[in-house]
């Protein structure tokens, strides 16, 4: 066995220390013939430090596209000649989507506008929408609505909101080659309100669009050091029109490192299968992800584009044995 996979069976398995970036860059640096005990590997730290369980997720677009920002992978961004133009979904639009992803067993349901942050009108539409969809159906309610101001996390927290996400999306060092409209330390900030207000913060990142090794470890611990409760992995799915439009997809055994990596750096954090993963990983992929420390997916279809059938997924976890994480649980 690899020396860094038995540092990491001992810090990380044994005593549930997280590895650190520069041994992070060692497991990312791992060769194709030692990414199986990798993978076995993050599937006992995550069997030993998070359980059997998975938690199930769907999400729904309440505006899509017409965003001011120019996130460089994104196909919502107004600023691009990407497909993708602006639309409100309704309230009853917004509750059906609800009861439909109950009905798949999900415990989360998240909300999600393209904005650089929620203006009166979206705080008062998703009130509306949180109400409603509290009077009718059993779930957890999740947001994201962009960065925010200390008075919208606390208007959330009264509105019962569960869990916020806002992603890092990439590494300090590299941010600056994915966005120019924001920078990094506002969507820490954000982050850090989020986590002190005391809803759950969801927080992950987007790989696969061009950093290095070093700067795929370099998230990982970056995330690590912020401890969100909920990590969703993205891997770059390049759409037509964006600046990113033409870069290539990650393999998949970079991608299947990278979860291990993200595994070993936050072995008590719930680690979720995000966008790309069908076009990066494929069915087999994915297999190997849920056992190589993935415990969360969000099934059905993202904000712009295709996923898996809910119900492909849902099987999944029957053959693997992996109970889905119920309601009573995530509270």
């Amino acid at each position: 066995m690899s020396s860094i996979l038995q540092t990491a069976r001992t810090q990380v398995l044994a005593e549930g220390r997280g590895l650190d970036r520069d041994q992070l860059v060692e497991i990312l640096q791992l060769p194709d013939e030692d990414v199986p005990a990798l993978l076995e590997l993050a599937h006992e730290v995550r069997m030993a430090w998070c359980g059997p369980e998975v938690e199930v997720e769907g999400i729904v677009s309440l505006k899509t596209g017409g965003c001011p920002e120019d996130c460089h992978f994104c196909s919502q961004s107004g600023l691009f000649q990407s497909p993708v133009r602006s639309v409100w979904l309704d309230i009853p639009e917004l509750v059906e989507s609800a009861k439909q992803t109950a009905k798949t067993g999900a415990s989360e349901f998240c909300i999600v506008a393209a904005v650089r942050g929620p203006d009166r009108k979206l705080m008062d539409q998703v009130r509306e929408g949180i109400k409603a969809i509290q009077a009718e159906v059993d779930i957890n309610i999740a947001l994201s609505l962009g960065m925010l101001t200390q008075e919208q996390v606390d208007e959330f927290v009264e509105m019962g909101v569960h869990r916020y996400n806002h992603n890092l999306e990439a590494a300090k060092s590299y941010f600056p080659q994915v966005v120019t409209t924001h920078s990094y330390e506002e969507r820490w900030e954000t982050c850090q309100m989020v986590r002190e207000a005391g809803m759950e913060l969801c927080c992950g990142g987007l790989i696969g669009m061009g950093e290095t090794l070093e700067q795929r470890a370099e998230l990982a611990a970056e995330l690590a050091a912020l401890d969100p409760h909920e990590v969703p992995l993205n891997f770059l799915n390049p759409r037509p029109g964006t600046p990113f439009g033409d870069q290539e997809v990650m393999s998949s055994a970079d991608a299947l490192r990278a979860i291990g990596a993200f595994r070993l750096a936050m072995p008590r954090t719930i680690l979720r299968y995000a966008g790309g993963r069908e076009l990066t990983l494929g069915d087999l992929g994915t297999r190997d992800g849920l056992l190589g420390g993935i415990n969360a997916v969000i099934v059905g279809n993202y904000l712009t584009t295709l996923g898996r059938d809910a119900d492909e997924d849902l099987n999944l976890l029957t053959e693997l044995g992996m109970p889905i994480r119920e309601l009573s649980k995530t509270l």
